[in-house]
Parts: C-alpha cells; sequence; structure tokens
C-alpha cells in the first residue's frame, strides 16, 4: 500500500471482517478557509485479509471528506459495480462478494465538507472463503438467439434453490425489453427434478422484441451449502409470429403468420387410450432424426421407430413428427399422444415453427393437465396462476 506524502496508514480492525482507515494527502491544489488542509480517512470493509465471510457486500467510506473515486475489480479483472450516494460520503457495491474471489479496492478522496481539502488514496485488497458447493445455472434461450413469440426466459439451477432463499434470488434477476413487455418470474419444478425459474410476458411478444437478461447473483446464498459465484447476462430476439393449432377431432394441424391461417396439414394425434395433450405448448426443441423408443413414454419395449423431422413439445413426449408407418395418417387419430405426419408434412411443420412458438392442442379427450416444468410448459396456467408462483408476492 502506498500512502502520500509520508503519512503512514493505520490498520484499525481485524484481518477478516474489520475497516481499513487510511489517511494521507497528495499535496496537490486545496481549497481555502479550514476545508484547505483537511484529509478524508478512507475506511474499505471488508478489510484487508484472507477468507472473508461470503454473502458480504463492499463498502467504501470517505470520514471528513468526499469520494471522488473507486474502482473494485475481481481478480478476474472484472469491475464490480456499485452506488455512491448524493453527499460523495460512502460507496456500496451493487452485489455481494463471490466466493473464492480476490478484489482489490482503488479509492481516492479529498477532504472538507465541500471535497476541496487534501487529496487521500487507499488500495485494499481481500479473498473470500471458499463456498461449499458453487451453484451454477443454464438459461433457454442462449445468447443471441432468435426464438418464438410464445418462449419464456427459463433459468435452470444445478443445485437446490432453498424456498427461503428465493426472494433475494428473484430479486436480482432482471428483464428488460424493447419495447417495454409486462411480465413476472415464477418458480417451477423441472421435468429433471431440477429448480428452475421461469419468467414469461403477461401475452406473448410481439415480434421484433430485444430481450436482455441480467443476473446479479455472485455471493447470493441459494441455501444447502450452495452458492453463486459469478454474474450472468444474456439476450436474444424474438422473431417472425409463427404458430399452429390442432384440432384433434378433424386431424388437422393449421399454421398461422400474424395470427392469419397459411396453411393446414393433416395428421394423426392421440388415440382415445393414449389422447394428446390439450392447451397451449411450447416448442422446446427439434431434431432432424430421433428414433421414437416406446419405453421413454411408459409402453415397455413396444416399438423402436426412426423418424424424421421431430418437433419436441412436452418433455414427456408429446412431439410433431413423421410417421411413415401409420397407413392411417389424416384419416384416424390412433398415435400414442404425438401428432405424427407423412414426412413431407412433418418438415413443413419443423420449418414453420421455430423454438419458443406455440402449438395449442384443442377439442382433445384428454384430461391431463400438463405440469409447467414438462416442457417450457409457461402457457398452461393463466396470467394470475402464473403470478402466484412469484416468491415476491
Amino acid at each position: 500500500m502506498h500512502v502520500g506524502s509520508g503519512r503512514r496508514s493505520v490498520l484499525l480492525a481485524s484481518a477478516l471482517m474489520g475497516s481499513l482507515v487510511l489517511s494521507a494527502c497528495s499535496g496537490g491544489s486545496g481549497g481555502s478557509g479550514a476545508d484547505a488542509g483537511s484529509e478524508a480517512r478512507i475506511t474499505v470493509t471488508p478489510a484487508e485479509g484472507k477468507e472473508v465471510q461470503l454473502g458480504s457486500p463492499i463498502s467504501v467510506k470517505a470520514d471528513g471528506g468526499r469520494l471522488t473515486g473507486v474502482e473494485v475489480k475481481d481478480d478476474k479483472g472484472h469491475k464490480v459495480a456499485g452506488q455512491l450516494t448524493a453527499d460523495g460520503s460512502s460507496w456500496t457495491s451493487e452485489g455481494k462478494v463471490g466466493p473464492q474471489t480476490t478484489y482489490t479496492v482503488n479509492s481516492t478522496a479529498k477532504g472538507g465538507k465541500d471535497g476541496k481539502g487534501k487529496e487521500s488514496s487507499s488500495t485494499s485488497t481481500f479473498t473470500t472463503q471458499q463456498a461449499p458447493k458453487v451453484n451454477k445455472l443454464t438459461n433457454t434461450p442462449g445468447n443471441g438467439q432468435t426464438v418464438g413469440t410464445g418462449m419464456p426466459v427459463s433459468i435452470l439451477f444445478d443445485n437446490p434453490v432453498d424456498k427461503s432463499k428465493r426472494a433475494e434470488i428473484e430479486k436480482s434477476l432482471k428483464v428488460t425489453t424493447q419495447p417495454k413487455v409486462e411480465g413476472a418470474w415464477g418458480w417451477v419444478k423441472d421435468w429433471s427434478g431440477q429448480d428452475r425459474i421461469d419468467w414469461r410476458p403477461k401475452d406473448y411478444w410481439p415480434s421484433g422484441t430485444k430481450v436482455s437478461v441480467n443476473g446479479n447473483l455472485s455471493g447470493i446464498d441459494s441455501g444447502e451449502g450452495g452458492w453463486f459465484a459469478k454474474n450472468y447476462e444474456f439476450g436474444f430476439s424474438i422473431g417472425a409470429d409463427h404458430k399452429a393449432v390442432i384440432d384433434v377431432p378433424s386431424h388437422t394441424l393449421t399454421m398461422y403468420e400474424n395470427g392469419k391461417p397459411v396453411g393446414d396439414i393433416k395428421g394423426s394425434a392421440g388415440s382415445p387410450v393414449d389422447p394428446t395433450r390439450g392447451g397451449v405448448h411450447t416448442v422446446r426443441s427439434k431434431n432432424a432424426d430421433e428414433t421414437m423408443d416406446s419405453s421413454t413414454i411408459g409402453h415397455g419395449n413396444e416399438w423402436m421407430l426412426d423418424s424424421k423431422w421431430v418437433t419436441h413439445l412436452t418433455a414427456s413426449g408429446t412431439f410433431l413428427h413423421s410417421a411413415p408407418w401409420n397407413q392411417s395418417v389424416g384419416v384416424e387419430n390412433n398415435s400414442h399422444g404425438c401428432f405424427g405426419m407423412t414426412t413431407s408434412d412433418a418438415k413443413r411443420v419443423y420449418d414453420f415453427l421455430p423454438i419458443g412458438s406455440t402449438v395449442e392442442v384443442k377439442n382433445t379427450t384428454s384430461t391431463k393437465v400438463t405440469d409447467v416444468g414438462n416442457g417450457l410448459e409457461v402457457w398452461q396456467e393463466t396470467w394470475d396462476q402464473w403470478q402466484k408462483r412469484s416468491a415476491l408476492k
């Protein structure tokens, strides 16, 4: 640590969680009167040392003066954002310290109430504790993707999130859209059993919307020994308004662009024994070639069939796909819950529906309510139902 003009720094607190107090002057031009010879004492918390407690914010204070500059960086060179009070007396980080990270805090201040006294400077370094577990996340959609008008923001955690920690985590997540779109976060149990939080708009996205997601999560306790070690940021765009509606009794899938029908396709939905799940589904993924395995949907080893142009709706196995083995396509509903088509028609649907677009199934005999976590099924609930999933209600 360097102290200007020969003045010596004084360490007043323990290396773990004390405060560093430094008094120095640079000999630069000052103000007039009593403030001209005054100097500020800079206090950095946490203080220099090792094993700083997780979950701590970083603060810098100028006693007897005003802060003129604060720069905080971690050991990867990333800057830590913070807010300076209106009177310049203190600075506080926007987030908390992350696990097993070394931070360097460089601060300057000028003495006196008007900030025209002598200049003080401080450099402080500290290292945080190691977390028992680091909780990471996987975001959908991916950064830079263009998706359909029904796509939610979906964040999957690789370690459990304690219910008592959800409100703080939710407050640390922010969705910014251009143009402005109303929406809300909701906590979901993913089909995999993992914890998840999704953000869905109140209504479908307008085409052309730009979406940015920021997670100021570093240093937040997720419970059960888990901590977040970094912040997250990603963005995506909303593409063309393409949707589909399946009318089960008429064996028909109708494609819609900007709300107008642009083509019908005949197919076979689920049989009376295995009817296709109703409601509004979201296209979660697609696969040009796939093997249909009966064991994945509870039918043992009844079949193993190769299919092309597979559009995935639910995680439990509701798909749109080619069914070249079915001789009753468009005539009889005889599938095990999927909507099967000719290979050429399956490709038309595959090409027309981007990931994140919606497929509504009408007039089915299925009484099953599809859980939100069974894919990206946020549209299975009304807006009022969805809002109740927030931890901030």
